[in-house]
């Protein structure tokens, strides 16, 4: 019994706190074998909502819950989700919010025990269009049955199994802050002494607005360059190395505008461009009925954007005289984030692993990484190689990228320039250890780096956007805590990466070393940077009471003895 009403508890918190839409008109009802039926009436949560009260019916549950747990759900139960019906019937009816709603729809059943998929999504358009908004108890208001059964044994599953993958991954995170601290613990580096690179560097520099037209793909290119001004304080002279910034979806040029900065500070040329098919102005234009959703293809364009972008970059520097002779063309870097980052690794030569894809795209594994619902449209391109990589690209960064099924280990593995990941540690879109973590044991290039943020989201990377940017509202519970630390530790690290591996400066190595990111570490937000893992490492600390069917299909991610079972 006690085990019961621990994942009743879990279960039911869980449900609301995911932002679960609308679970039933009057009453919520959920059967657990052996213990029959029970059931929740919604008044009893507009009740609790409202003023606090918890009534008799509520009690039940309420008992099992922690003062906290009841405070976050009061607070979800609260809030008015400011979205418009038109965004929600555009999500919703897109090829992805079609595929949530199917998979929300096996947990929350009509009261014929049908997938709610219709329902919900019902529920949610009316919602957004009533006076009172969309909110969560609105919501159960409007769902079209008077009740809603809650698939409990699958939603007890799915609970028990992220609890454990979420146990896995705080091992994982904590065995690399060891290892970590270990390897800072041998270093006689006084950074103290040395120039901070979270500083801006000695360049003033001026930005220049272009905007390109690839006629043959229909594609408009926004791009801001950023270059340097040589002066008297700086030594270098051009043409400048050159770095370009991929953005993630839904973002636009303006996201890493300080990243850019900060580099320029340093004698680095910018170009940070927009990808029209995947970029905030799309977004926008889709919720509001004028375009349709992000398409498949938006996996090859971008990488073909930036090729070019580089392409049009050599051709005006023999015709622009803003730009002539300002780009060295032999000193070629990229940086992108979420999206951005799986396209600057497919120009560093990975490529798309359509077997990969096809093998991980099924509705158990996204349940669990989010960033498949995204990596699974790729699996509708033909499937044929691409030729996506960039000779002249000769390092990466990529921030939270998405890459474990649309790369996979093959795509990965085909890397062979310096590449360093940057992870953090509560990112739900693009989980560290599938997305980053994982993938940093198939780079075989030995000039690797994985800078693992904890507490780090999705969203810690990523510049506010300006208001008309704005795509949707980011609750403040994924936005993590104050981002500006996290600024600091990219604009450090991408100076030190890219001086010493591109431009082959050996006075920056020191400062890609496990010390140095100890040194600038701040809590909560602490940094912690490795060179190495092995795939047994991984496995060594992977390897637990993880059900075989959620483990990502990957074969490194069994154990050695599940290997030599094999």
């Amino acid at each position: 019994m006690k085990k019961f009403w621990r994942y009743l508890g879990l279960s039911f918190v869980s449900t609301f706190l995911t932002a679960t839409p609308g679970l039933a008109a009057d009453r919520i009802s959920f059967y657990y074998p052996p213990f029959g039926e029970f059931s929740l009436s919604v008044d009893s949560l507009e009740t609790f909502a409202k003023v606090g009260k918890i009534d008799e019916d509520f009690s039940f549950y309420a008992s099992r819950a922690t003062p906290e747990q009841l405070a976050q759900l009061r607070n979800l139960l609260q809030q008015r989700f400011n979205v418009s019906p038109t965004v929600v019937s555009q999500v919703t009816y897109s090829p992805i919010g079609e595929e949530v709603m199917q998979r929300l729809g096996e947990l929350l059943l009509t009261e014929s025990r049908q997938n709610g998929f219709y329902a919900i999504r019902a529920a949610l358009i009316i919602s957004a269009a009533d006076r009172e908004g969309l909110t969560v108890v609105n919501l159960l208001r409007r769902f079209p049955s008077n009740t809603i059964r809650l698939n409990y044994s699958e939603g007890l599953r799915i609970v028990d199994n992220l609890s454990q993958l979420i146990e896995r991954k705080d091992e994982v995170v904590g065995f690399l802050q060891q290892q970590a601290t270990v390897a800072a613990a041998n270093s006689k580096v006084d950074f103290s002494q040395q120039p901070d690179l979270r500083s801006p560097g000695k360049f003033p520099w001026q930005k220049k607005t272009l905007e390109l037209n690839d006629f043959s793909r229909n594609r408009r290119l926004p791009v801001d360059i950023y270059l340097p001004e040589a002066n008297s304080q700086t030594e270098a002279k051009p043409p400048y190395p050159l770095i370009v910034i991929s953005h993630g979806l839904a973002s636009d040029r303006s996201t890493f505008a300080y990243l850019a900065q900060h580099l320029t500070s340093y004698g680095f040329a910018v170009a940070v461009l927009e990808h029209p098919g995947s970029n905030a102005e799309r977004i926008q234009l889709y919720f509001a009925g004028l375009a349709g959703p992000p398409e498949p293809a938006e996996f090859i364009n971008r990488p073909l954007d930036i090729k070019y972008l580089l392409n049009e970059l050599e051709r005006l520097d023999k015709s622009d005289p803003s730009l002539q002779g300002k780009l060295n063309f032999q000193q070629i870097g990229a940086i992108g984030q979420s999206f951005g980052g799986y396209t600057v690794l497919t120009l560093a030569g990975a490529s798309i692993n359509f077997n990969q894809l096809y093998q991980d795209c099924n509705r158990n594994n996204s349940f669990f990484n989010l960033s498949l619902l995204l990596q699974c449209q790729a699996a509708e391109l033909p499937p044929k190689n691409y030729e996506l990589k960039d000779d002249r690209i000769k390092v990466v960064m990529a921030i939270n990228p998405i890459d474990s099924s649309v790369l996979g280990q093959g795509g990965i593995g085909q890397i062979k320039i310096p590449v360093m990941l940057v992870a953090g540690s509560q990112d739900i879109f693009a989980p560290p250890v599938s997305e980053q973590i994982l993938p940093f044991t198939w780079l075989t290039d030995s000039n690797k780096y994985l800078a693992l943020i904890e507490n780090a989201t999705h969203f810690s990377a990523i510049a506010e956007p300006t208001p008309e940017n704005s795509v949707l509202p980011v609750p403040p519970a994924l936005l993590g805590p104050n981002p500006t630390t996290v600024y600091s530790y990219l604009n450090a690290l991408s100076v030190a990466f890219l001086s010493t591996h591109l431009l082959n400066r050996p006075e920056y190595r020191s400062y890609l070393q496990p010390s140095y990111a100890t040194f600038i570490s701040k809590e909560p937000l602490n940094l912690s940077l490795l060179q190495s893992l092995t795939p047994d490492q991984f496995n060594q600390i992977w390897s637990g009471a993880i059900p075989q069917s959620f483990r990502p299909s990957n074969p490194q991610l069994t154990t050695p003895q599940e290997q030599e079972a094999k």
